[in-house]
C-alpha cells in the first residue's frame, strides 16, 4: 500500500486569525479555571493543606502553582509585564522542590493562593486581549495561552488523583459513563494492524508539546491489537491463576516490587470472601467486571501481557493504531478523523468519574474498529521516554528534555480524568514503571504471522 508523508491535517478553510486564535486560547483557559475551583472548593482546611500521599503535593501547591506558572508564561513572558510575586517562585518550583517535602515549605494559605491565582489570571487575560498571536514561536496560534491551559489541565488530573488517594467521604459526583451501544459491536477480540509506514508525531498541530515534535516517518510491521484496554474481569483471572506469585511473568524490578510490598492486586483493591471491591472516591464499591482495568503499574501491565501470551504495544504501534488510516494513508488527529473530541467521542475531561465499560464509544473508534485508544485510561506501552529523531527543546528544557531516557515508560490515550486539550493522537505521556495511582490501564498486542498484513 503506498501511504502519504502528510503530517496531521488542518481543518479546512483558512487558518484561524487573531481572534478566533483568542477566542479558542480564552475557552480553554476558562474551562481549566472552572475544574481547578471545582476540585479545590470542594474540600476545605486540612484536606487542602495536608498531603494525602507522599507521592503527591498537596493540593494548595498544586493551586499555587497553576497562578506561579501562568505568572511565568504569561504575564512576564509573553506580556512582558513586571513580576507580580517573585519571591514564591521558588516554592511552586517543580525541580526544587520534591512532592514529599512540599508541605514543609511556607506556602500560601488557600485563600491566599486563591486570590494570587485569581489576581494573576485577570492579567493574563489582559495580555490575551493584546498580544501577538502570529509570528513569535512562543505566541504563534496562541501556543503559549494553550501550554499554560494544558498544564492547568494536567495539574487538575493530578489534584483529581489526590482526590483518589484521600480518605475521607465522598466529596465528588458524576453520572456513570455510557454504556456499549448492542448495535455496534466490537468487530472482535482483536484487529490486525497492516505493516507498513506511517507518520508518526506531527509538526502541525498548532498546540502540540515539544515532545510530540517532529513529524517522522516510521516503519512498523504488522501485528494484532486488542480493540479494547483489558478489563478488570480478565485481570481477575490473571490474579485468580496466581499471577502475583509467579516469578516467570515478572520483569525482576516488577517482581521485587511484589516481594517487597506483598502486592496481589491492583491499588485500591481488596478482596472480601470471596468478592473484590475497590474503593474509588471516597466510595467502596464490587470491581465491575465489564470496566478497563485500572491504577496498575506498567510492571503488572507488563506480566499480564506476559501471563496472556502477549506484550504491550510499542509507543509506534499504538500510535499506528489511533492515526493510520488505511485506505488514504493519512495521519489523523485522532481514532475518528480529525473533529476534537466530543461526548460521543471519548471518556474525557472527567465528564465521569470511572472508564467506561469495554466497547463504549463506538463513534470514537478507528478505522480498523479500535476502541477507546482516547480516554477512559491511560495506556502502557512497551517503549521508553525517548526524543523523537530532530527534537528541540521548546519552550524550556524542563518540560521533556530531561525525562528523556530508560528511567520512564511511555502511556498514551488519555484517561477520564484529562481534559481533551490534553490529549491527542499524538500526546506523549511518562511516568516511572513502578506508579500504580495514575489513571493507568493497558491494551495488549501480539506479532503477527509471517507475510500476515503484509503492506
Amino acid at each position: 500500500m503506498t501511504t502519504s508523508s502528510t503530517d496531521t491535517p488542518q481543518p479546512a478553510g483558512p487558518p484561524p486569525g487573531p481572534d478566533a486564535l483568542r477566542e479558542r486560547a480564552l475557552a480553554a483557559l476558562l474551562a481549566a479555571r472552572e475544574r481547578t475551583a471545582l476540585l479545590t472548593d470542594c474540600v476545605e482546611g486540612p484536606d487542602l493543606t495536608g498531603q494525602h500521599s507522599p507521592l503527591m503535593s498537596p493540593l494548595v501547591w498544586d493551586l499555587a502553582h497553576i497562578g506561579n506558572q501562568e505568572e511565568l508564561w504569561l504575564v512576564r513572558a509573553v506580556g512582558g509585564r513586571p513580576a507580580f510575586r517573585p519571591e514564591i517562585d521558588s516554592l511552586y518550583d517543580a525541580f526544587e522542590h520534591p512532592r514529599a517535602e512540599r508541605p514543609s515549605l511556607p506556602l500560601l494559605a488557600p485563600e491566599e493562593a486563591r486570590r494570587y491565582a485569581a489576581e494573576v489570571r485577570g492579567r493574563a487575560l489582559d495580555v490575551l486581549s493584546s498580544a501577538p498571536v502570529e509570528g513569535e514561536r512562543l505566541t504563534v496560534s496562541g501556543f503559549a495561552f494553550g501550554m499554560v491551559a494544558q498544564h492547568e489541565q494536567q495539574h487538575d488530573e493530578t489534584m483529581l488523583i489526590t482526590h483518589q488517594l484521600r480518605r475521607g467521604p465522598a466529596v465528588l459526583d458524576a453520572p456513570a459513563p455510557p454504556r456499549p451501544d448492542p448495535a455496534a459491536p466490537l468487530p472482535g477480540p482483536e484487529v490486525l494492524v497492516p505493516g507498513g509506514p506511517f507518520t508518526m508525531g506531527t509538526s502541525a498541530e498548532p498546540w502540540a508539546l515539544d515532545n510530540e515534535r517532529p513529524a517522522h516517518r516510521r516503519e512498523v510491521a504488522a501485528f494484532h491489537l486488542d480493540t479494547a484496554p483489558v478489563t478488570c474481569g480478565a485481570y481477575l483471572r490473571f490474579i485468580a491463576d496466581g499471577g502475583y506469585g509467579q516469578e516467570r511473568w515478572w520483569h525482576p524490578a516488577g517482581w521485587r516490587m511484589v516481594r517487597e510490598h506483598g502486592l496481589t492486586a491492583p491499588l485500591f483493591w481488596r478482596r472480601e470472601g470471596t468478592t473484590w471491591l475497590r474503593r474509588r472516591f471516597g466510595s467502596v464499591e464490587p470491581v465491575p467486571e465489564d470496566e478497563p482495568v485500572v491504577h496498575v503499574s506498567w510492571y503488572e501491565a507488563d506480566a499480564y501481557a506476559r501471563w496472556a501470551g502477549r506484550r504491550l504495544p510499542t509507543e509506534a504501534e499504538w500510535e499506528k493504531a489511533a492515526r493510520h488510516d488505511p485506505a488514504t494513508g493519512r495521519a489523523r488527529r485522532y481514532p475518528w478523523g480529525d473533529a476534537d473530541p466530543g461526548p460521543a467521542h471519548a471518556n474525557l475531561g472527567q465528564r465521569h468519574l470511572r472508564p467506561a465499560p469495554a466497547g463504549a464509544y463506538p463513534a470514537g473508534r478507528s478505522p480498523l474498529g479500535v476502541g477507546q485508544l482516547i480516554g477512559d485510561v491511560w495506556e502502557w506501552t512497551a517503549g521508553d521516554f525517548l526524543p523523537y529523531p530532530g527534537f528541540s527543546a521548546f519552550p524550556y528544557r524542563e518540560y521533556s528534555q530531561v525525562f528523556f531516557g530508560d528511567a520512564h515508560k511511555v502511556l498514551r490515550g488519555g484517561s477520564f480524568g484529562v481534559d481533551a486539550v490534553a490529549c491527542r493522537g499524538t500526546f506523549r505521556n511518562w511516568d516511572l514503571p513502578v506508579r500504580r495511582q495514575i489513571f493507568a490501564g493497558f491494551r495488549t498486542a501480539r506479532d503477527a504471522a509471517v507475510g500476515e498484513g503484509a503492506a
